[in-house]
């Protein structure tokens, strides 16, 4: 094998490392690292810039498919999942997502470029001031929440994240117990990646100046070497969660957040 793709499976690798640590640690999806990075090893190995950022958004989602399986099993065994609450969003989480996929594909890569950068910018703010909604008693009616669910869907298939940064403040906002929260959005996470990984294969089904080894803008090389460290280090960095300060951690990681979105805006 050359050197330089055994440089480029290296690469990947340790995204999907440090992407695993963070989301273990931080309880972030892995997607706000992922993106950012692919953004700068794609080029490196000669993916075209026609559509980078599509191509990175995608192959992001699709390594969160198999990351969100995981954490939902986790979940799942302390029984924090409002299973009714995700069933309500479902529909309006796929229906969101192919639609986000769609839109993506349709605007310009600067615009997606843009919306990920100011989006980034955002979660960074909220992360560093631990910015929050206020709250109401209860829950709205289903249709309200297939609503929420579908910009909820939509959006994060746009620039390439589980949710859990959209999905979790929203559902503190109706009063929902913050552990309960982050168990219910891991489950939406999966939906929101499987439906959009699938809307990104389809969609860019016949571009051209895509990469060898893609199905539609999935890029499965970057795919396969992410998700072999990222299941390895997640519960690592669980683990290491108990041990380290976690608000420095998250302020740590929201200034790194506030840098990436500010250069990628400026670029």
């Amino acid at each position: 094998m050359p050197t330089f793709e055994l440089l480029e499976i290296s690469l990947y690798l340790l995204t999907g490392a440090f992407a695993g640590l963070l989301a273990g640690l931080l309880g972030v999806g892995g997607g706000l690292f992922i993106v950012p990075v692919l953004l700068v090893i794609l080029p490196l190995v000669g993916v075209d810039a026609t559509h980078l950022m599509t191509i990175c958004v995608a192959t992001s989602l699709c390594t969160i498919v198999v990351t969100s399986i995981s954490s939902l099993i986790a979940h799942q065994k302390h029984q924090a999942i409002l299973w009714p609450v995700f069933r309500q969003f479902l529909p309006g989480i796929i229906l969101g997502s192919f639609i986000g996929s769609y839109i993506a594909d349709s605007i310009s890569e600067q615009v997606l470029t843009n919306l990920f950068a100011v989006s980034v910018i955002l979660i960074a703010f909220k992360m560093m001031f631990k910015l929050q909604l206020g709250t109401v008693t209860e829950l709205p009616k289903t249709a309200k929440l297939i609503m929420v669910g579908s910009f909820i869907g939509g959006l994060s298939t746009m620039i390439g994240i589980g949710g859990g940064s959209l999905t979790v403040p929203i559902l503190s906002y109706w009063k929902t117990p913050i552990v309960k929260a982050i168990a219910t959005s891991a489950a939406c996470g999966l939906p929101i990646a499987f439906s959009g990984t699938i809307g990104f294969i389809i969609v860019g089904f016949g571009q051209t100046n895509l990469p060898a080894f893609s199905s539609g803008y999935v890029y499965w090389p970057a795919v396969l070497g992410i998700i072999i460290t990222s299941v390895i280090f997640a519960p690592i960095g669980a683990k290491l969660a108990h041990k380290i300060s976690a608000p420095l951690l998250s302020k740590t990681f929201a200034a790194f957040l506030l840098v990436v979105g500010t250069k990628v805006l400026l670029n």
